[in-house]
């Protein structure tokens, strides 16, 4: 066991420390305490190591508001306060973009740190005769039997806890894969992705038990992609004046408050005009296609997944837009398209961690005059953006957004421009 000053704090929530010259890592501790630790993984570079005792205390501890955290692996901020763990993400952002703009000049965008999420997946151990129903633990596969879950919407707080009784009474673990939860503007839902059939009295005790909760419920069928539905059991969210309709699996952000801001942010930064010709990639449901069709002269959306291209189109004739393209294309592969031959002035782009590598030399061939790049990876954002400032662009503009908080997840948004 040794003694150690913490000096810092990583993106993982470990607290550094440095001694003789080496540092380690320490699961829990906080910038200006002294701990004791026990080192569990010595290294030749590092060491890692388990908090035993906290001596002197941070200024900025806080006692988890979740019983299940340290052992369920969804949140890592909970002992720091709210806006220590901006501050912290903030530092680490600054890090990653540390060529490409001063620390000063990171701009922060967040709301509630706590009843944001409006969508969970959450798994079984099938293994156990009993229910365990949660999250994976921080350290291997082992589901965590959670009670509660302090991140969730209040509405899906009340919903897990219903769900959990209705799984004990109806067991039908052995043919469950996952449950999602989620909320939105329709009301709640609950899918079941089923691994084996079950018989159709067991498939009408959930349903009894959704109608009394006043949830939608959705089945994913054994061996099925996802859910198979009829218009009518379409998904939907408002974006200000604005309603997007979705399958219960396409991506949507899971911080409702937050996209809200985000996307009012974006519209801001970017600053749309009637003149503009905008090109979103990445586009999924419309969800900043739309509001830039709202301002634009012109949106040409692209994106990987066909249904997800069909429900855009259909969100572009349910709100009245016919300035709006939907295209369905790979961004990761050569693409050959007519929203490459259009005269786009603006792009804006919302890839996926691995980033929009592959498609940036057909950005800089496009040659917009401004370019917003949001990010939930901001390591291949400073990469990809690095690429672009060295083909001819500038950043003027870069922001975090608190979307996940409670986590060590940092969303980003960046402003580039054409230099002359």
């Amino acid at each position: 066991m040794q003694t150690y000053q913490i000096d810092g704090l990583t993106h993982e929530a470990k607290g550094v420390a440095r001694l003789n010259g080496k540092v380690t890592f320490i699961e829990g501790a906080l910038p200006g305490e002294t701990v004791t630790a026990q080192v569990t993984k010595p290294g030749r570079r590092f060491d890692e190591a388990i908090l035993n005792a906290v001596i002197k205390t941070s200024v900025d501890r806080v006692s988890p508001a979740c019983q299940h955290f340290g052992d369920c692996g969804g949140c890592s901020f909970q002992h720091l306060e709210a806006s220590s763990q901006r501050l912290a993400k903030a530092d680490w952002l600054a890090g990653q973009l540390r060529n490409l703009l001063p620390k000063e000049q990171i701009e922060c965008l967040f709301d509630a740190s706590s009843g944001y999420r409006r969508r969970a997946r959450l798994a079984i151990d099938h293994k156990k005769n009993s229910l365990v129903l949660g999250f994976r633990s921080k350290a291997s596969n082992r589901v965590v039997d959670i009670e509660q879950c302090h991140v969730l919407t209040p509405s899906l707080q009340v919903l897990f806890v219903s769900l959990k009784d209705c799984l004990k009474q109806n067991p039908i673990l052995s043919s469950l894969g996952h449950v999602e939860l989620l909320e939105d503007s329709k009301g709640m839902s609950v899918l079941l992705r089923l691994v084996s059939d079950i018989s159709l009295i067991q498939q009408q005790a959930y349903l009894d038990w959704a109608q009394s909760e006043g949830v939608n419920l959705y089945w994913q069928a054994p061996k099925a992609s996802r859910a198979d539905l009829i218009e009518e059991q379409m998904r939907y969210y408002d974006l200000g004046n604005l309603r997007l309709k979705y399958h219960p699996q396409d991506f949507i952000q899971v911080n409702e408050a937050m996209n809200q801001k985000m996307v009012a942010q974006a519209m801001a930064w970017l600053a749309p005009q009637k003149e503009d010709a905008v090109l979103d990639l990445f586009c999924g449901v419309g969800n900043f296609s739309l509001p830039l069709a709202q301002l634009a002269g012109s949106v040409i959306g692209v994106e990987l997944q066909e249904s997800m291209v069909q429900a855009g189109r259909h969100n572009a004739s349910l709100n009245g837009l016919d300035n709006v393209t939907f295209v369905a294309a790979d961004l990761t592969q050569p693409v050959a398209g007519a929203f490459l031959t259009e005269k786009i002035n603006k792009i804006l782009l919302d890839p996926p961690r691995a980033g929009a590598f592959e498609f940036l030399d057909t950005i800089i061939h496009i040659a917009p005059q401004q370019i917003l790049y949001v990010s939930c990876n901001a390591s291949t954002l400073a990469r990809d953006a690095e690429y672009l400032v060295s083909n001819g662009y500038k950043v003027v503009r870069a922001g975090l957004m608190d979307m996940f908080p409670q986590t060590s997840h940092v969303e980003t948004m960046m402003l580039l421009q054409k230099q002359k």
